[in-house]
């Protein structure tokens, strides 16, 4: 029996030797525990913001032809949407869905507000909220936000009025960072085009794509056409026309945030060059050759503001040479 003994301890360290070189091979191919395609928030419970969206579109930042009647420059409601990684309420490259079509063209909700309820019945969308529209371009709205660890993503939209299918927003902001909610969010915004309207102008009148684009961003240079509101050739970038800022409020009882109506100023001066006519042609001369003289003109099609380029002369004349002279009856 003592003969056994040697055998069974060395059967065991064997089997212990083999146990611990199994577990490594698990624990090296598993790796460290990662959240669902890096979205997944892990944080303990839900978190409460204030979400304040502050127009900038002001005469001085965005000059060339600012609406200032029937409408005069404004924003929409606000549509925010919290969800998951599984939902998008638009997406830059994309084509606009039918809810992004109508809401961006006409500012009705409809569509969108049904989309999003469809999807939180597959628990993609958390819940959806609303503010009021803006009656001027310079100002703010703002709503509170509950947000869930299982939809930690936000998505919001604001139509600008007037505009052929012109808006604003942000596509899936994550709140949550490493197991974290955000303390404090801002993001500048720029104006996109839905691709479903061939409107220039923000006063165009309704023209559809066809066939219909997808979402892009508007720059100083694109659309690269004259025409075109925001098409600034001096500037590298457009000035942010709106802005947005998330604040994680304090849940306490003792402690509530306040919200200031003061309207933050726009202290951004675009410069607008003046833009002119082609020249007319030259008008016919009238008296002798050797004193007559010509004329021709061109008009100003958009005077120049804040500090831009000035006007160039409307008007020049030329000696009139013996092949168009007329004598005067």
């Amino acid at each position: 029996m003592r003969r056994d003994f040697p055998s069974f301890h060395l059967s065991c360290g064997w089997l212990q030797q083999l146990l611990l070189v199994f577990l490594k091979l698990c624990f090296t191919f598993a790796g460290p525990l990662r959240p669902l395609n890096g979205t997944e928030c892990t944080a303990r419970g839900p978190a409460s913001y204030i979400l304040v969206f502050t127009g900038h579109w002001s005469p001085q930042a965005f000059p060339k032809q600012y609406p200032l009647f029937r409408p005069p420059a404004q924003w929409s409601k606000l549509i925010a949407v919290s969800h998951n990684c599984n939902f998008r309420l638009w997406e830059e490259g994309a084509q606009a869905s039918a809810g992004v079509q109508s809401f961006s063209e006409l500012g009705v909700t409809v569509e969108l507000m049904k989309a999003a309820k469809e999807a939180r019945k597959r628990r993609t969308v958390g819940t959806m909220y609303r503010t009021a529209g803006i009656p001027n371009g310079i100002g703010h709205s703002s709503t509170e936000l509950l947000m869930q660890p299982r939809s930690s993503l936000l998505s919001l939209m604001v139509k600008m009025i007037p505009s052929p299918d012109w808006f604003v927003g942000v596509d899936s902001l994550n709140l949550c960072e490493n197991g974290r909610w955000k303390q404090e969010v801002t993001v500048d915004l720029q104006p996109f085009d839905a691709g479903t309207d061939s409107g220039f102008t923000f006063s165009s009148p309704n023209f559809p794509t066809s066939p219909q684009e997808s979402i892009t961003k508007i720059t100083s240079q694109m659309p690269n056409h004259p025409a075109n509101s925001f098409f600034y050739p001096r500037l590298k970038e457009l000035p942010p026309i709106a802005s947005i800022k998330i604040t994680q409020q304090n849940r306490s009882p003792d402690r509530q945030t306040l919200m200031s109506n003061h309207i933050l100023p726009n202290s951004i001066m675009t410069p607008l060059d003046c833009e002119v006519s082609f020249w007319s042609s030259w008008g016919l001369c009238l008296g002798p050759c050797s004193r007559g003289v010509r004329h021709r003109t061109r008009y100003i099609l958009l005077r120049p503001a804040n500090a831009g380029t000035p006007c160039p002369e409307l008007e020049e004349q030329a000696e009139c040479v013996p092949h168009s002279c007329m004598k005067r009856q």
